[in-house]
């Protein structure tokens, strides 16, 4: 019944466990597989001391007649179920204890049949035993005697192969088969060294020792033969390491061997195509060649640790080292002859291949700098073609500079439009933001993941930071500011030849990028350069500051040159005229025209460029101010009858007095990044050198009549291009009030001739 329990443990459906588990319990089997305790009760009638009768009196006195109904019920249908249970495991195990049965009828047979095999060996063993025993018996007498011949037999052969020496010595030197004869002769070396005291086997040893010195000879001349093949060449220096040759002069002349081809090698190198195809002549050429060389001696000096491997390996070192410079140094200066810079991906391809060729001379001799040496020369190389990268990033924007300029300059073409200043900005800007994205997609390619050397140290870390951020973006940033700042610096010809619509241009291009541009381009750079230097970097914040110096710097600068170029007009026009013998005013002069055109052209092209800015409010009357010959039109009505040339101090007087309680005006104040601001700067400059003109030359009393139309006329039209007209009216009265006191009849003209002659103009 176990064995059919173990076959209902194989058994996965729930009837199955069911049956299984109640038998367990019938049998007293706990979950562990191990025999529980017997039931001692009686009336258990699943237990080991069940008692019927007792059962069923304990039932008939406890139990109801419905409960012994229900229970023999059920204890029917358990004997049921049990029985229907028991058929189908021996139904479903039938075909299995049938092969059990079958298996063991086999193997009874088996196994006398190998009884009787195993009686048949034991007998046929007894039988040779016995024969062996019989011939040994036989043959003992003649067992020393055959020995002792055998020996002598052998004793003989060798002493013939002594004798036959030379001869086969000669004969295998004579078919050149070098390496049968020094076999022979290691042999033999020991037997005839133990019996050179013997003049037989003297002889035999000296005419042996001529024969292996002759090839010796022979050896060392196939050795030292440049036609010689590296296999010949091996085995000529096994062949004299046999024959006790000294190692230190074999491994000299294997490697002076070595050198020649390996020069020649390097002679090759100076004639190449593009650099790629240079790498790999001298990888496929150079390096192969060293490597089998090192492969080579290795296996020929250094097969055994000791003092001979040891200075092996010391001149292998040395030689390689020193025929090592020569490659590395025409390396170095085929890269440095390596200035285009169209495709780079030809260039860190060619590093790429070089720096890999180089790491199996390093394992192979491990002494040897070759890896080492290599790094330096990529890092060089990448360091190299950073800064010609700046270089070319510094000419284009030359360049561009050098097409705006030319396009400013470019006369006016009827009926084709001129590209607007805004427009020039633009192209400007994208061109040498695009240029910026092309050198660093160019550059990414020096730390991108197939390329072999881009796990090192250097391009990890400083490569990216210092290299690439600090060295390249942020050096082509500051010259930038730089050469903008240049324009402004710079005096003499190149000065005077800036065009004033390019310093606008380029202060524009600096603020561009002190708000957003600087802060872009360093965030696109450190995206595509994850360096894992932690070395201190330039801060955004210290660029924008630069650019946002620079740009100040430049627009100060255009404010002056065209505050200049408006301040020679009026200065001429003051100092080429007789102001004490001009006719009476009839109109406005022409240069107070040119000066407002100018000053509006100025207006349209500042605004392509910059914002409105903020202006004061203005008055209803701002075209209509006029001009008192006394700077002060309340003091006008109250002095103006006393005033003649013999009391100039009343009127110096007036106008300090005036002076005093005035706003001062800084003419050379800070230009803020606005058009109003500008035009004021501007205006300010040439209405200043206006009034300094006045105050130098003598006026007439047309001439004060002339100066009251004048500054009318710009009142008219400059009020509206200044942040605050109070200014404009306050230089243009101290203008009037100046050409007063140096007037020598100041007699003024009426307000309303004055607009008469303006609006006429």
């Amino acid at each position: 019944m176990a064995a059919v329990g173990g076959a209902e443990e194989e058994d996965v459906g729930g009837k199955k466990r069911k049956a299984h588990g109640m038998l367990k319990l019938y049998y007293g089997i706990t979950e562990e597989g191990k025999a529980g305790e017997r039931h001692l009760d009686p009336t258990d009638i699943d237990g080991l001391h069940f008692n019927p009768e007792l059962y069923l009196t304990k039932l008939r006195k406890e139990s109801s007649l419905s409960l012994l109904m229900d229970v023999e019920a059920d204890m029917v249908r358990q004997i049921r179920s049990l029985d229907s249970e028991m058929q189908t495991l021996v139904y479903e195990n039938y075909n299995k204890f049938i092969s059990a049965t079958d298996t063991i009828r086999k193997m009874k047979n088996d196994f006398k049949r190998m009884e009787d095999e195993m009686d048949g060996l034991a007998a046929n063993m007894a039988v040779i035993t016995e024969f062996s025993a019989r011939i040994s018996s036989t043959l003992q007498e003649r067992h020393q005697h055959i020995t002792k011949l055998s020996g002598v037999h052998t004793l003989l052969r060798k002493l013939q192969f002594l004798f036959e020496l030379p001869s086969r010595l000669k004969k295998c030197i004579e078919m050149g088969a070098y390496a049968q004869a020094v076999s022979y002769h290691s042999k033999a070396r020991s037997v005839l060294h133990q019996y050179q005291h013997m003049p037989s086997f003297q002889g035999i040893q000296t005419d042996c020792q001529a024969i292996m010195a002759g090839l010796a000879d022979t050896l060392r001349q196939r050795f030292r033969d440049p036609a010689s093949s590296p296999k010949e060449l091996s085995e000529c220096i096994e062949l004299l390491l046999s024959l006790d040759e000294p190692p230190h002069l074999l491994c000299d002349e294997f490697l002076a061997h070595g050198h020649g081809r390996l020069a020649s090698h390097l002679s090759e190198l100076q004639e190449s195509g593009d650099i790629l195809e240079f790498v790999d002549r001298g990888c496929g050429g150079f390096i192969s060649d060293a490597c089998l060389l090192a492969a080579s001696y290795q296996g020929l000096f250094c097969k055994e640790s000791g003092s001979t491997s040891e200075m092996a390996v010391a001149k292998l070192t040395v030689f390689l080292e020193e025929l090592s410079k020569g490659y590395f140094e025409l390396v170095e200066k085929r890269l440095r002859q390596e200035k285009s810079l169209g495709d780079n991906s030809l260039l860190v391809r060619a590093l790429d291949r070089f720096h890999r060729r180089l790491q199996a001379p390093s394992k192979l001799v491990p002494g040897c700098s070759f890896n080492r040496r290599g790094t330096e020369i990529v890092v060089r190389a990448a360091q190299e073609r950073l800064a010609q990268y700046l270089q070319a990033l510094k000419d284009f924007f030359q360049g561009c500079l050098t097409d705006v300029r030319q396009a400013l300059a470019a006369p006016r073409v009827p009926g084709k439009e001129t590209p607007a200043l805004s427009d020039l900005l633009a192209g400007f800007s994208a061109s040498v933001l695009n240029q910026i994205k092309t050198v660093l997609a160019a550059v990414h390619l020096f730390t991108a993941k197939d390329v072999a050397f881009s796990d090192k140290p250097y391009f990890k870390g400083e490569f990216c930071s210092q290299g690439v951020r600090e060295g390249l973006i942020v050096a082509f940033i500051k010259s930038v500011c730089q050469t903008a700042r240049q324009f402004c610096e710079c005096s003499g010809e190149k000065g005077t030849s800036t065009p004033p619509a390019l310093l606008l241009l380029l202060s524009r291009f600096c603020l561009d990028y002190e708000t957003s541009t600087i802060s872009y381009i360093l965030t696109l750079t450190d995206e595509q350069f994850l360096g894992q230097d932690h070395s201190p970097v330039t801060p955004v914040s210290s660029l924008c500051a630069l650019a946002q110096s620079s740009a100040q710097t430049l627009l100060n600068h255009y404010v002056k040159s065209q505050g200049l170029v408006v301040s020679q007009m009026l200065r001429k026009s003051v100092e080429t005229r007789d102001w004490v013998t001009t006719i009476e005013p009839r109109n406005v002069r022409a240069v107070m025209k040119r000066v407002v055109e100018d000053i509006t052209g100025v207006d349209v092209q500042v605004g392509l460029l910059y914002e409105e800015g903020v202006r004061k409010a203005h008055s209803s009357d701002s075209s209509k101010r006029t001009f008192s010959v006394y700077s002060n039109s309340r003091l006008q009505g109250r002095y103006a009858q006393s005033y003649t040339p013999s009391a100039p101090l009343d009127t110096n007087l007036l106008s300090n007095i005036q002076k005093l309680f005035s706003e001062r005006i800084d003419i050379f104040s800070t230009v803020q990044f606005n058009k109003v601001s500008i035009l004021t700067g501007i205006i300010k400059i040439s209405l200043k050198t206006f009034l300094e003109c006045v105050r130098l030359r003598t006026f007439g009393r047309y001439g004060l009549q002339q100066i009251q139309v004048d500054c009318h006329y710009l009142q008219l039209y400059l009020w509206r291009f200044v942040s605050d007209e109070n200014l404009v009216h306050c230089l243009l009265d101290e203008v009037v009030g100046s050409a007063a006191h140096r007037c020598l009849d100041p007699s003024p003209m009426e307000q309303s001739v004055i607009e008469v002659i303006c609006e006429r103009g």
